[in-house]
């Protein structure tokens, strides 16, 4: 076994993996620092593992569904990437040709297709209040499922992207953070700002995201959007809430430009207008499908009203020594979001941080799922 293997893997904490057992990520902030560390500290003996060439099939011939309810690409490619890796065989579904549309509830979505899976991926985020509590009343339809059954499998679900977070983007980038400052996080300024897009109005989910997670690990998030871009309520009490537990700090500014001073990480990322994006959730619970469709214009126009909010050299200049990393979940809209110049720098490393998602999402499966995790880990690669 490598060295450095060896020392990340002495250096997992038993008894903060036992407390992942059997547990579900549907938003980071339900998860204890200390849990949310080892599975960071997890995932980085996977990544570590499998750039040596290790196989890990600790979870053999079991099945990964994975249900989207909008399009994906890396998350997809996560998914089946982790689930394959693990010898698991990785399903995807299409939450449109599911029998939700024709009244069958989350929990029976939950049940049916927990029945027969050992692990269930969601992404559920188009639509404000909506996916955050479909996952959780299809994980109460799975767990009541097993438990009425006496069936003792244990089929953790993760939140693949919802309308409030994005747990294994934001893991990802967490784990990428590591990496590059080498595990210096304390101090750093994140600017985590709006950026234009003119392709649709995105969800909130990725900013809230980092905002909620970042401050509790000691970095100073600096949250920069026009008028009428807020992020929900929850979400920045949680921001300012983990930077005080975390020694982090957390500010909302009104421009980019002051949100990129002297910062160390940039992350432009455009998202939909709030009172917009709650007008789209309305027609979507009345079955609108029209009304979305002129909201969707609407929420276009309103972005094209700050063009100007795109992360290129100019702003790259304010960060420090004009050098910040830059960070984005993609796909990015360059020549919008981000300028060409800017995006083939970086280009090779944000498909870096997005392969750390296969990390998280193993971490997440085999910490829920596999019990003396480490002893087993140590046998598959000593």
């Amino acid at each position: 076994m490598d060295s450095s293997l060896a020392t990340r893997l002495s250096g997992l904490g038993q008894t903060a993996l036992s407390k992942l057992h059997n547990k579900s990520l549907l938003i980071t902030s339900d998860w204890p620092d200390a849990e949310i560390e080892a599975l960071l500290q997890l995932a980085e003996v996977f990544e570590a593992a499998d750039r040596q060439g290790h196989k890990l099939p600790l979870l053999a011939n079991e099945l990964a569904y994975a249900l989207f309810f909008d399009q994906s690409t890396r998350t997809k490619s996560a998914w089946a990437g982790a689930a394959a890796r693990l010898g698991m065989h990785p399903v995807i579904v299409d939450g449109g040709s599911t029998q939700v549309s024709h009244g069958e509830t989350a929990e029976e979505t939950g049940a049916m297709l927990g029945m027969n899976s050992h692990a269930l991926g969601v992404r559920h985020d188009m639509y404000l209040g909506e996916g955050n509590l479909f996952m959780r009343e299809m994980l109460r339809g799975l767990d009541n499922y097993l438990r009425e059954t006496d069936d003792p499998r244990c089929v953790p679900m993760v939140n693949l992207q919802c309308d409030i977070d994005h747990p294994t983007q934001t893991l990802a980038d967490l784990l990428w953070l590591r990496e590059h400052f080498d595990g210096e996080l304390k101090g750093k300024k994140v600017a985590v700002s709006w950026a234009y897009s003119p392709s649709y109005a995105k969800p909130l989910s990725v900013p809230q995201g980092l905002i909620m997670l970042l401050p509790r690990f000691g970095m100073h998030v600096s949250l920069a959007h026009p008028e009428g871009y807020d992020l929900t309520d929850s979400c920045l009490e949680q921001a300012k809430a983990g930077a005080e537990r975390g020694g982090g700090s957390f500010e909302v500014v009104g421009d980019m430009g002051a949100s990129f001073t002297d910062a160390h990480v940039v992350y432009p990322k455009s998202w939909g207008p709030r009172s917009l994006m709650l007008e789209r959730v309305a027609a979507y619970r009345a079955g609108d499908q029209p009304e979305i469709g002129r909201i969707e214009k609407r929420a276009l126009e309103l972005n094209r009203k700050f063009t100007s909010w795109i992360c290129d050299a100019e702003q790259m200049a304010r960060t420090v020594d004009g050098k910040a990393l830059y960070m984005h979940c993609l796909p990015a809209d360059i020549g919008a979001e981000v300028s060409a110049e800017v995006f083939d720098k970086y280009r090779t490393l944000v498909a870096r941080e997005a392969n750390k998602k296969i990390y998280a999402i193993m971490a997440l499966l085999t910490a829920a799922k596999v019990q003396d995790l480490q002893t087993k880990l140590e046998q598959l690669v000593g």
